[in-house]
């Protein structure tokens, strides 16, 4: 191999790493990987940018705008209200999977789940029902309909432009349907039967130390009426009597040494972890102030309601403390405690930076509600019923959408531009706001998109495609292209696994078609084994977006999406080797 074909290679590792550790936003990791390319002279300034004025990219943009109208329009409310009927956690999580699975076709599969999550949290806890019993099969369901058309996943819209750029036919909207359709009853039969009893049946939210037991850390402040003035806290027994745990003692800008043998006087904060409920119960019998709420409270008499909001996946908010995310003069809503699933917060609410997963209780007006229902940075965990009907905005914007699809399937127009004049359509018709198509629009896959798919041609254009071809080839034997297939599935169902969807997309369909090549049949199974193997990936928490949203609403291990998701891959696997030779042949005959 040439040097810079081992210097792709070192380029891969790294990417792969960075994203695996999820330590670096997976759009600045493909940045990074840009700069390298062109840096290293292995890619052209143009070829660099060419990612971004590829049809993949605008595309997925403007699939993003069309979703934002569909969802904030409230096409969706009279389906959600339908199902909070339903009491049966069974029963529900057959009802969601039924529900999303045809919706993930042509809507954001996130934004799906953003949508159902609140629904399905507010009737595991009406049932006593555990959410990780609904929410696993939520996901997935949302992902087995991505991948049922051609412009319900962003890998399977990126598959199609690297496909043409080997020469290939384009894929129609609805080419990947019949096979898509099998594959998510297949599914839903495998999760109802089988997977249920895979699922943890209850998620013990305590930690190890007693210390460490409890879900929220807030801020409760000294008052000049509490009982617990002059008590140390180690004497208080806060843990014993209220089950709540003193983490910090903060006494005006200070933080004390030794916390546990202060005596507590007026006007100290104190830093503790425990259940809501609890927190809220030794608040009131011990006389205390809410840090921040006695703080920030905004003046007036509004109706104020206490709402949970989860970090959303892809959120600017990530990294940020509370006062950069400015929730008070955005929203007038004061954030009272902080949840972080697997650690211990020991630094002032205020102070401490937001990851993904993080779930705030806050205190805002009943009047804002909706307009922080509608910020695509958090999702509202315990949302209130809307019992309006479904408005004008809404059956416009549903109609919009199907006029998407039947332009773009009729192939009356090309999808990128069928799906930006949907977009304007929507904004001039008020689906959405001026501003809120750019703040809803997930800027880190589109950046990703526009910035990692160079990387291909780098493959392309060093010989790595072929080096790793023959290695593949001699491994594979002579086994015929039904195992050139298997070979290229797994690969890139592991890739998925471990750097997401789209990158692994970008690795594989050039090596697809290479493979193809080298069998002397037709690229195209290999190319929908590629995209088939990515947009369905159930096997961690990190492979897709919508793993991650549940796996920390759910209270999920990782192992249980390996005990859940391995036998589904498993079995996907074995059905698309048997489907796709039959849908797409290896050996097409001309004209058909």
């Amino acid at each position: 191999m040439s040097w810079q074909a081992w210097v792709t290679v070192a380029i891969i590792v790294a990417a792969m790493g960075m994203f695996a550790s999820e330590k670096v936003r997976i759009d600045l990791v493909a940045l990074i990987v840009l700069g390298a390319l062109v840096v290293l002279g292995i890619v052209s300034p143009v070829e660099a940018l060419s990612g971004f004025s590829n049809e993949a990219t605008v595309t997925v943009a403007a699939m993003f705008a069309l979703s934002l109208g569909i969802e904030r329009s409230g096409v969706l409310d009279p389906l959600t209200r339908l199902l909070m009927r339903i009491r049966r956690p069974w029963l529900l999580t057959l009802a969601m999977m039924l529900a999303i699975a045809p919706l993930g076709a042509f809507v954001k599969n996130i934004a799906l789940v953003a949508a159902f999550l609140p629904l399905a949290l507010r009737v595991c806890q009406r049932t006593g029902t555990s959410p990780a019993r609904v929410l696993m099969p939520m996901a997935y369901a949302a992902q087995m309909g991505g991948v049922c058309t051609l412009i319900g996943t962003s890998s399977n819209l990126l598959a199609d432009s690297l496909a043409q750029k080997h020469g290939m036919v384009p894929f129609g909207v609805f080419e990947f349907t019949r096979m898509g359709a099998v594959l998510a009853v297949a599914g839903i039969i495998y999760l109802m039967l089988i997977g249920r009893h895979l699922l943890p049946r209850h998620i013990d939210a305590a930690l190890p130390d007693d210390v460490e037991a409890g879900k929220y850390v807030a801020e409760l402040e000294i008052s000049d009426e509490s009982p617990l003035l002059g008590t140390a806290i180690a004497d208080a027994r806060l843990g014993e009597e209220f089950g709540v745990y003193p983490l910090e003692l903060l006494r005006g800008e200070r933080q004390m040494w030794s916390p546990r043998e202060q005596k507590l006087e007026a006007g100290d904060v104190l830093l503790v972890r425990g259940d809501w409920e609890k927190i809220e119960e030794f608040q009131r019998k011990a006389k205390l102030h809410n840090a921040p709420e006695r703080r920030y409270a905004p003046e007036g008499d509004q109706p104020r309601v206490l709402a949970q909001m989860m970090v959303a996946p892809a959120s600017p908010m990530e990294g940020r403390n509370l006062a950069e995310i400015g929730l008070d003069w955005r929203y007038g809503a004061t954030a009272l405690a902080l949840n972080r699933r697997g650690e211990v917060l020991r630094d002032k609410l205020s102070e401490t930076r937001l990851a993904v997963g993080d779930v705030l209780m806050v205190l805002v007006d009943e009047a804002t509600m909706p307009k922080l229902r509608n910020d695509e940075a958090f999702i509202v965990l315990n949302e209130r019923e809307d019992v309006r009907g479904m408005s004008r905005k809404a059956l416009l914007a549903a109609t919009i959408m199907a006029a998407v699809v039947l332009v773009s399937g009729m192939h009356w127009l090309p999808i990128p531009i069928a799906a930006l004049c949907g977009a304007v359509a929507m904004a001039l018709g008020g689906c959405f706001g001026r501003k809120d198509v750019y703040e809803g629009m997930d800027w880190k896959i589109i950046i990703l998109l526009g910035a990692i798919l160079p990387l291909g041609l780098a493959i392309e254009k060093t010989g790595l495609s072929a080096v790793v071809v023959t290695a593949a080839m001699h491994l594979v034997g002579g086994h015929g292209p039904l195992a050139a297939l298997l070979m290229v599935y797994l690969l890139t169902a592991l890739l998925t696994e471990l750097m997401g969807h789209n990158p692994s997309v970008v690795l594989m369909v050039g090596i697809a078609a290479t493979v193809a090549q080298a069998t002397h049949v037709d690229p195209r199974p290999f190319v929908v084994a590629v995209a088939f193997a990515a947009a369905t990936s159930f096997a961690t928490p990190v492979g897709y977006p919508t793993n991650t949203m549940v796996y920390y609403a759910g209270g999920y291990r990782f192992t249980d999406f390996m005990k859940v998701g391995i036998p589904l891959i498993a079995l996907f696997c074995a059905l698309s080797m048997w489907l796709i030779p039959i849908f797409w042949p290896f050996h097409p005959v001309p004209g058909h």
